[in-house]
């Protein structure tokens, strides 16, 4: 019987691993923050749809080195990383909160 709780653990941490887009875009300029995250830069994208070019685009005017965007029942990790920008979407993938870290 504990045998089956492992095997679902580790298929749940897999699948969790897998779940959110975290991507890098080695074209994108360098920040004057030293590829350190700005949000504030970003926030007037609040309420559009998702898209990969949005994500780019908000990545680099945000300076953040890499970016992941999650739905509401998305899992995600809990390190913190400085250079990254978080893009946080409704159901219908309108954004609704961005943050940094």
């Amino acid at each position: 019987m504990q045998f089956k709780h492992l095997v679902g653990l580790a298929c749940l941490t897999v699948l969790t691993a897998c779940s959110s887009v975290d991507s890098t875009d080695e074209a994108a300029p360098a920040s004057s923050l030293g590829g350190r995250c700005d949000a504030s830069a970003v926030q007037n994208m609040l309420g559009k749809s998702v898209t990969p070019e949005l994500v780019k685009k908000m990545r680099t005017a945000s300076g953040a080195k890499t970016s992941r965007v999650l739905g509401p029942s998305d899992p995600m990790t809990l390190d913190y990383n400085p250079t990254r920008l978080n893009i946080d979407t409704d159901e219908a993938d309108v954004i609704d909160r961005i943050t940094c870290g």
